[in-house]
């Protein structure tokens, strides 16, 4: 499944590079329409982030998302500054699918797999970005990429997988906006360690190979958007593959 992304910041697109604030590239003012295009090209679903709730909670574009998901028509998941349950019901409320929950499902463990039970597993979906150490082991990173957790990313799957978790997106930082490939290694180990994990690969997808590759080896879905945003390919391209 291929999942065109749209980030959202002060209301347009924008894509960053390893998430920071500093490195923001913005490519279009009306993120509707590119939804839209999005939905005539073909595509299920859309990727929504919400960079400005992100950094600040208190300033979530919760309206706009609402008027995107209205307008496009296609099954969105979406986040950004996920931090309790009012904010879950806002985005489900305004027709989002799924939820996307980062940093808290480290902070929180316990809350967010509250909310597993209380909505069900298709209503969350997790998102856990990674760095990798210095014996290669993805550590999971929260607050927005800026901070890392101390744990690993194979023990926090354990926990929630145990407790009912489906869907998750995972993010290798370090190839986040650079178009320099996904890393393969990391979703094929995903699978061999949480074959009934639905893994999203999100970082570095550059060419239709990268997404042939990633069906191959071990993401079921993929998100895709500086390559589209630079016509590395187009979305119908990638929804053949």
């Amino acid at each position: 499944m291929i999942y065109p992304a749209i980030d959202l910041r002060r209301g347009r697109v924008v894509r960053l590079t390893e998430g920071s604030f500093d490195a923001e590239k913005a490519y279009f003012d009306d993120p509707i329409a590119v939804a839209r295009e999005f939905a005539a090209a073909g595509s299920p679903w859309l990727h929504l982030v919400d960079l400005d709730g992100a950094k600040d909670p208190a300033q979530r574009q919760t309206a706009l998302v609402s008027t995107i998901v209205q307008a496009c028509g296609l099954r969105v998941q979406s986040g950004g500054g996920i931090r309790d349950e009012s904010h879950v019901r806002a985005l489900l409320d305004a027709g989002v699918t799924r939820v996307i929950v980062g940093s808290l499902a480290v902070k929180e463990p316990e809350l967010v797999a509250s909310w597993l039970e209380k909505f069900g597993p298709e209503k969350i979906v997790l998102a856990l970005d990674v760095r990798l150490n210095a014996a290669g082991v993805p550590q999971v990173a929260i607050a927005g990429w800026r901070a890392d957790s101390g744990l690993a990313l194979n023990d926090v799957l354990a926990k929630f997988t145990a407790r009912g978790l489906r869907h998750m997106l995972c993010t290798d930082i370090s190839r986040d906006g650079k178009l320099t490939g996904p890393n393969f290694e990391l979703y094929a180990q995903l699978r061999r360690d949480f074959p009934a994990l639905q893994v999203q690969a999100s970082g570095g997808v550059s060419s239709l190979e990268d997404l042939r590759r990633l069906k191959r080896e071990g993401a079921p879905g993929a998100i895709v958007g500086r390559a589209l945003y630079e016509n590395k390919f187009t979305l119908k391209e990638a929804l053949a593959c």
